[in-house]
Order: C-alpha cells, then sequence, then structure tokens
C-alpha cells in the first residue's frame, strides 16, 4: 500500500487547509452554532466551488475522487478545523447512495450536490435499531403505482436543512432480514412527512423525522425492491472511514492546541511542559495519534476491497480511533484545566466532537464484537 498522497490529493489538502485556517475561526463556528440553521450556506457554497464536494464522488458520478484515500483527505482537514456543516451526511451517505443505485431521473441530482446547490440526509436509524443496520421497522406497502411508507426516523442529521431525504423502509421480511429494505428518495415538501429539529452537542442539527402514510410514485424508489443492504452498508463503511479520518484532525488540533499550552503557561518561573509528569502524558498523546493515523490510513486503503475484508478494517479503525480519541480529548482536557471547557477556546467544541463521533454509527464496544465475529466467518 502506498502511503504518500497522489499530487492531486495534497493539492486538495493544501488548498483545503489555508481555506479553513483563514475563513473558519473558532469565532465564525460559534456563530454558525447559535444559528437557527446550524450551518453557513455561504461557506457551504465556497467549499462546494473548492471541489471539497467533488472529491466524494468519482469521476462516473461527475465527482474526481470517491476513493478512501480521498475521503480521509477531505474528513481530516474538516476535524482539524471543527467544520459542522453536513458533508458526511450530504456527499458521503445520501449523495453517495444516490450515485450507486439512482435512476437515470435520480443521478442527475448527484450534480446539484457537487455544486452544493442541494441538500440531503439519510434517514434509517430508528428508535429500536441502535447500531442494527438491519433493523428496519418503517414500512413501505405497494398500493397500485404507488408505494405509502409510514415509520419513525431517529437521529437525523440536516433533516431541516435537507431538499430531499433519502429514507429507508422494509418492503417484506422480518423486521431483521437484511433482504426486504429499500430506499426512497422523498422531496421535503411531501405530504404527511413531518421533522422535529433540535440541536446537537458536537455542532450541527439533526431531526425526528416521522413518516404518516408519505404516498410517493414507484419512480421514487432508488434501485430493487428490498435490495438496498449492501449500498447502505457500503455507504456506512464510508461514512465510518470518514469519521475515523475526522477524528484524526481533531486529535491533531487537540494535541497541537495542549502542547501550545504546556509551553505558554508557567508555575515556578518554568513552562510546566518541561514537568516530567506532564511531558510523559504529552508522549502518551503522540503515540496514540501515529497509532490512529495508522489505522485511518489502513481503513481508507481497504475501503474498495470485497465486504468482508473492508467491514474487518473498518471496524477496527472505528475501535481504535474511538479508544485514542477518547483518551486524548480527556488528556488535552485535563493538561488545561478549566480554560479547556469555555466555549471561546477552541479545544472545547474540538474534544467535544472527538468525544461524539465514537457513538456515531457504532462505539468501541459494537465494532470490537463486530471485528470478532467478522475475523471468525
Amino acid at each position: 500500500m502506498k502511503f504518500d498522497l497522489t499530487e492531486e490529493r495534497q493539492m486538495l489538502q493544501d488548498s483545503l487547509r489555508r481555506f479553513l485556517a483563514d475563513r473558519y475561526t473558532t469565532k465564525t463556528r460559534d456563530d454558525i452554532l447559535e444559528s437557527d440553521t446550524g450551518m453557513s450556506a455561504a461557506l457551504w457554497k465556497d467549499l462546494a466551488d473548492l471541489g471539497v464536494i467533488g472529491a466524494l464522488f468519482t469521476e462516473d458520478q461527475g465527482g474526481f475522487g470517491g476513493l478512501g484515500f480521498d475521503l480521509a483527505v477531505v474528513f481530516e482537514e474538516l476535524g482539524r478545523a471543527g467544520v459542522v456543516e453536513p458533508f458526511l451526511d450530504t456527499g458521503v451517505l445520501a449523495g453517495g447512495l444516490i450515485a450507486a443505485l439512482g435512476g437515470t431521473d435520480q443521478i442527475g441530482q448527484v450534480a446539484e450536490v457537487i455544486s452544493g446547490t442541494l441538500q440531503l440526509a439519510f434517514a434509517h436509524g430508528e428508535p429500536t435499531s441502535r447500531y442494527d443496520l438491519s433493523r428496519v421497522q418503517t414500512s413501505a406497502i405497494a398500493q397500485g403505482e404507488n408505494v405509502v411508507l409510514n415509520g419513525r426516523k431517529t437521529v437525523v442529521v440536516n433533516a431541516e436543512a435537507a431538499d430531499c431525504i433519502v429514507v429507508s423502509a422494509r418492503e417484506n421480511g422480518a423486521i431483521d432480514d437484511e433482504t426486504g429494505i429499500s430506499l426512497f428518495l422523498v422531496p421535503k415538501e411531501t405530504q404527511g412527512l413531518s421533522v422535529q429539529g433540535y440541536a446537537l452537542l458536537a455542532g450541527g442539527r439533526a431531526g425526528e423525522v416521522i413518516l404518516e402514510d408519505v404516498t410517493l410514485p414507484t419512480s421514487a424508489r432508488l434501485g430493487g425492491t428490498g435490495q438496498a443492504f449492501a449500498a447502505i452498508e457500503s455507504r456506512i463503511a464510508a461514512a465510518n472511514v470518514a469519521m475515523c479520518a475526522e477524528t484524526l484532525g481533531a486529535m491533531e488540533t487537540a494535541t497541537a492546541l495542549t502542547r501550545e499550552y504546556l509551553m505558554t503557561r508557567k508555575q515556578f518561573g518554568r513552562p510546566i511542559g518541561s514537568f516530567q509528569a506532564l511531558a510523559h502524558r504529552m508522549s502518551d498523546l503522540l503515540i496514540e495519534m501515529e497509532q490512529a493515523r495508522s489505522a485511518v490510513i489502513n481503513a481508507a486503503g481497504h475501503l474498495e476491497q470485497d465486504r468482508a475484508f473492508r467491514e474487518r478494517h473498518v471496524s477496527a479503525a472505528k475501535n481504535l480511533l474511538g479508544r485514542a480519541g477518547r483518551l486524548v480529548a480527556e488528556d488535552s482536557i485535563q493538561m488545561h484545566g478549566g480554560i479547556a471547557m469555555t466555549q471561546e477556546y477552541e479545544l472545547a467544541h474540538i474534544a467535544k466532537r472527538i468525544v461524539m463521533a465514537e457513538h456515531r454509527f457504532g462505539d468501541c464496544d459494537h465494532h470490537l464484537e463486530r471485528f470478532i465475529a467478522l475475523s471468525a466467518a
């Protein structure tokens, strides 16, 4: 496996890092978090023009990337800057599912996503599903040329701002069956669709999506009837790689802030970073960082492999990043002291994003158990 970035990926990383350093300050983010939308439409369009969303799609889909290392480059920089805009949900998840399964009429929406003019959300998790991707209770019942959806989706990130929502629903099979799950593209204004929105702890907004006799034409279905599970699992794997890379970028910012603080804050006339106990703790963080980077590279490099190989490496990375991220977040706060808990200080937001990232798409324990099961299969 080649670890060096290609020239194109290096250029993307450099340009994205410079843009975010100039435009995405702590004050800018705090203003975004206090807004009703939880995101900046202007920054979203600027980043789309920069090519950030296009890097999440392959050339065949209208982008210029789409591979594991492309996702890792983009999301590491987004994590480093603590970006709260929903690139994961619009680009990797919902946009990726449309690109993978969409018909002739639907696939054109990918171009709108890449240009930054279309917002999407992916409504899959349910109140009783936890991390089980195959547990879908929302029903889809055929009625002539239409399909009627009923059910409830929980913690749907970007649901309020989305122009369309990709909704999973069961057309046949038992509640936990992998077969029988379909995806539907539901416009936001569809009758019977309602969203109850709220702010997320780590930034951005999500909502509870309620479907009450939502009637759609069969042309709203993405892909074949009851055959969406493999595509969902594949996109969740890509999202996990993106989350791991984002966590890595956030960990880099946390350790950099901590190192700077330790060399600035003084006690007894000396920087506290010169004290052996703190120096050893800082060394531990740097070691965890290197392990985390290796795990992200490994997962990104195997994202295009067959299902068993891909999922095993993704779960291994998610488990390691969850544990290492929690250590970095907690130790960074402890070595800073009280200042790390203030909203005006960058570390407060970064630490929250690191901690909450572990719980999306499966926490450490879930992925450890999953890795063991996949390895034994």
